[in-house]
């Protein structure tokens, strides 16, 4: 873990702000959570307390939560529930029939199975996920300041991906633990990733 300085923004263009919900567990088994609305764990809560001091004193334009509970309730332990604006578009992926099963459970009927490459059953495809975070990405970048984020893995990982003009697909490679703090931002007029998957250990 490393600490967030003020950071300028590039040429004055708005960046975005990712937070990862804390621990749930389904999380922590590996289980596919999409709009399941599994609560936080008692480490996950420990979590999102730990990102209130990284975030304080940080300006942003906007900050938004997907309504799912284990979003908002971060977004209220960090600090920001008074603000958090709940945004459907940052729903976590519908995994349709494939819910709250592990990647392993899934390859046992489909071997070599992932998300990225093989999507869901009965579900959300990946393009309409993208469809969703292009919407997020549009109005952050009319906005006069930063915007905070506070949404789930796969979708945060496909929103990186559009952020950066590459296929959703692409969102494989960016792996996104819990808790995490990432900022998309800008190298000139060229969107880039300024700090990815940046988390703090709590005993």
């Amino acid at each position: 873990m490393s600490n967030l300085p003020p950071e300028t923004r590039s040429g004055g263009r708005p960046r975005l702000w990712l937070v990862r919900h804390g621990e749930t567990e389904w999380a922590r088994l590996g289980r596919h959570t999409g709009h399941t609305d599994i609560p936080l764990t008692d480490a996950g809560q420990a979590q999102a307390e730990a990102l209130a001091p990284r975030l304080a004193g940080l300006a942003f334009a906007a900050v938004l939560s997907s309504p799912l509970s284990r979003a908002l309730a971060t977004a209220r332990l960090a600090g920001f529930g008074d603000r958090a604006i709940l945004d459907p578009d940052l729903r976590e992926w519908d995994y349709g029939t494939d819910e709250g099963r592990t990647t392993a459970e899934i390859r046992a009927e489909r071997p070599g199975w992932t998300i990225w490459t093989h999507g869901v059953r009965d579900g959300e495809t990946i393009d309409a996920v993208a469809a969703r975070v292009d919407r997020v990405i549009a109005r952050s970048r009319t906005l006069d300041d930063d915007t905070l984020c506070f949404a789930h893995g796969h979708v945060l990982r496909v929103l990186a991906a559009r952020w950066l003009g590459l296929g959703p697909t692409a969102g494989a490679l960016f792996a996104l633990g819990t808790a995490t703090i990432s900022i998309l931002g800008w190298e000139r007029e060229t969107p880039v990733i300024s700090r990815w998957n940046d988390g703090i250990d709590v005993d």
